[in-house]
């Protein structure tokens, strides 16, 4: 009697203790109604950068089987070798396509599809497959690689599916949140988890307040939405912290405002123009706020100030410590990119600096932050320049381009030698072409104009600059390369 009495108890016990366990299991979230209204918007995205003989031009094929520019026969290399440095046959010549994968969403009925700049960068062919296994061949709008956001569109008949966007600012950490993308090319695949911070920023991206997850995200998620409960999109899977490479560390998405500001800018002018204060900021360490009379370490400190820029005509010096931005408060040297970043040039903005243990507060006109930092490279903006008269594709140089190219005084670079002219006369990949015909090409326009006055069938002399010295290049281009 008394063990039955036991058992009972125990069971009485067991089951008072599961009850707790039974109401947690039952208050967390069931994803599948957000899957299935959301999937359908969600794309899966292929890439394709074509091989040595799609995308060269017939200088580039005949350069593989002479070997140089005078015709040259390139020494055979050993066997042993290629096997050791996995050296392929016919090397720069035969080379195979290239492929890659990623994720994306459309987000307007008519077919604009959101994804990252990372996932289509290079590419020569992309590939949308939706939900319904339907594939469309996609035309890239414009990419900005400050932002990691790049615009697509695809043509179908009627309206399709599409993610609304929701408000990444009302975001709270701890809250559910959901990727659907296709890690390692699986489509249509589901991860949530909760929202880990905000405002994340790293050196290379300072000018995006990311929103931080534990959300599994792997290779392929790239591009993919991040979803709040109600099935909006709140951001774009960008990139992932890991010691593995693996999902396991910390995701990163872009806040769907950034991304949507973005898209604006490059379908409607294809390219970003994002407002630059002139400064360079630190953080303010606990010594420095105590030195300057600040209760606690918070703002940016200013270590210099651009000559002539936005700051400096305000009056801002260093080491100021810049405390808001247009009235919104500076918890570390990491808000105020994003703050200024959003706004065009010639935005007016109130800065509120720490000088000498006083405030004060100056009136600023933004200027336009410049290519060097991350201008947007837009598929409809032309940077690079084809098809002209000296069969030369070139494009301008970024300050930290310039840097690895000797420091060359003004100029554009060469990215491709499209004509078998040009390349027997010597001109390379690389060169920085400083003069045409004795006149000094500063920038992209002065090159297009200098090229638009050539004419047909006389030689041109360029000036060019290669590995730190400069030299004279001559040649007679022709009218139209032979097919």
């Amino acid at each position: 009697m008394k063990q039955r009495i036991s058992l009972h108890f125990a069971a009485l016990i067991f089951l008072l203790l599961s009850i707790p366990a039974v109401a947690e299991m039952s208050s967390l979230p069931d994803f599948t109604k957000l899957v299935e209204i959301a999937g359908p918007a969600v794309v899966n995205i292929r890439v394709t950068q074509f091989g040595t003989r799609k995308s060269k031009s017939r200088s580039s094929i005949q350069r593989g089987r002479q070997g140089g520019p005078q015709g040259q026969a390139q020494p055979e290399i050993p066997e042993f070798f290629k096997r050791y440095f996995n050296i392929p046959d016919n090397p720069g010549f035969d080379q195979p396509d290239r492929m890659g994968a990623g994720s994306g969403f459309i987000y307007t009925p008519d077919g604009y599809i959101l994804t990252n700049h990372h996932v289509v960068e290079n590419a020569d062919e992309i590939i949308v497959r939706m939900a319904d296994r339907r594939e469309f061949k996609a035309k890239l709008i414009g990419s900005d690689k400050a932002s990691d956001i790049a615009v697509l569109k695809i043509d179908a008949d009627g309206d399709l599916p599409f993610l609304k966007m929701g408000n990444s600012e009302s975001v709270k950490p701890g809250q559910w949140v959901v990727a659907i993308g296709s890690p390692f090319n699986f489509e249509q695949s589901v991860t949530a988890g909760i929202v880990s911070a905000k405002g994340r920023t790293n050196r290379v991206q300072q000018y995006i307040p990311f929103i931080q997850t534990d959300v599994a995200i792997n290779r392929g998620n790239s591009g993919g939405p991040l979803l709040n409960m109600k099935g909006e999109a709140i951001g774009i899977n960008s990139w992932i912290l890991s010691s593995s490479g693996g999902y396991i560390g910390l995701s990163f998405s872009i806040p769907i405002e950034v991304a949507e500001r973005t898209a604006r800018q490059l379908r409607e002018t294809g390219k970003v123009e994002r407002g630059l204060l002139g400064v360079v900021v630190g953080a303010v360490t606990r010594e420095m706020a105590e030195a300057l009379g600040l209760d606690r370490p918070v703002g940016a400190l200013v270590n210099d100030v651009s000559p002539g820029g936005s700051a400096a005509r305000a009056g801002i010096q260093p080491g100021d410590v810049i405390l808001t931005f247009n009235g919104v408060p500076l918890e570390t040297w990491s808000d105020l990119p994003p703050l200024v970043g959003a706004n065009p040039p010639g935005t007016k903005a109130t800065v509120k600096v720490r000088r000498e243990g006083k405030e004060k507060t100056f009136k600023v006109t933004l200027d336009a932050l410049n290519s060097e930092n991350g201008e947007a490279v837009s598929a409809n903006d032309g940077a690079t320049k084809n098809s002209n008269a000296l069969g030369l594709a070139v494009e301008s140089i970024s300050s930290d381009r310039r840097r690895e190219l000797g420091d060359p005084e003004g100029g554009v670079v060469i990215s491709d030698v499209e004509s078998d002219d040009a390349w027997r006369a010597g001109l390379r990949p690389g060169d920085v072409i400083l003069m045409v015909n004795n006149r000094q090409v500063g920038d992209m326009d002065d090159f297009d104009k200098l090229v638009g006055k050539l004419k047909p069938g006389k030689a041109v002399a360029l000036r060019i600059w290669r590995n730190g010295t400069s030299s004279f290049i001559a040649y007679t281009p022709r009218e139209e390369d032979e097919k």
